[in-house]
């Protein structure tokens, strides 16, 4: 335990140095809050819509920091401490390899929580977004779609020869589930071929988990149990590969 809070002390420092995650896993969300509070207010998410659009898209914007997070930031820094043997060095100390990449998650989930902390006071508070599901629900469903995208990030950052590859696989992942799961651009105003190809990325199913539980949708086959269904086995999936394959030099 002391290990693990002298290596996160240090590893949260070099983090916020960095600034990349604060902006676009802090900043970000809260300024595609204040855009889309701004342009459609409390105006309904489509027509007949009993939600706004605020309402509709709460659980996709809460997924940013996670995205930015899991599927860019880990598997980078993952690749960054390969390719500089400082994984291998952590070998013959009393501090594993294992233990890094314990931190590194750790880091990058309180990320993810801080985010959807503030997120939900801006829009509280500044365009009176109300929750209208389950808080328990919509928690176990955050941590679930965290744990998915975050095993994406650990495949991709154990298998990655180097830094520049991990970045080029990171980078086609993170931009189009960024740009067109409805995690920024909501979902509703898409055209519709472009939702069908939505739909093929796994961030949007974790998406449209999370807004079935923010808006208290139930348990449908499309809100919640076909997104478990996939969350579940890209976890999985993801996670064998990489305790199979993972290279730590």
């Amino acid at each position: 335990m002391r290990a693990f809070k002298a290596l996160f002390k240090i590893e949260s420092r070099l983090s916020l140095r960095g600034l990349d995650m604060f902006i676009f896993a802090i900043g970000m969300p809260i300024v595609v809050v204040i855009i889309i509070g701004a342009i459609f207010g409390n105006k309904p998410a489509y027509d007949g819509a009993t939600h706004t659009f605020l309402e509709q898209s709460f659980g996709a914007i809460s997924t940013i920091a996670i995205c930015a997070g899991g599927v860019m930031g880990f598997p980078l820094v993952i690749a960054d401490y390969r390719t500089r043997k400082i994984l291998k060095r952590f070998k013959v100390t009393p501090i594993s390899p294992t233990l890094i990449l314990t931190v590194q998650l750790t880091i990058y989930a309180l990320y993810a929580i801080v985010s959807l902390l503030l997120v939900y006071a801006t829009a509280s508070i500044f365009y009176g977004y109300q929750f209208q599901g389950s808080w328990i629900v919509f928690i176990g469903a955050y941590f679930l779609v965290m744990a998915s995208m975050f095993s994406m990030g650990l495949l991709v950052g154990g298998l990655a020869p180097h830094m520049k590859i991990a970045g080029v696989i990171a980078s086609l992942l993170y931009f189009p589930m960024l740009i067109f799961s409805g995690a920024t651009l909501p979902y509703e105003v898409m055209p519709a071929t472009l939702q069908k190809a939505a739909d093929l990325l796994p961030l949007t199913q974790g998406i449209k988990m999370l807004k079935g539980a923010s808006l208290g949708l139930g348990m449908s086959a499309e809100s919640t149990i076909v997104p478990v269904i996939v969350m579940l086995a890209l976890a999985v999936a993801c996670v064998s590969l990489s305790l199979r394959y993972f290279k730590w030099e």
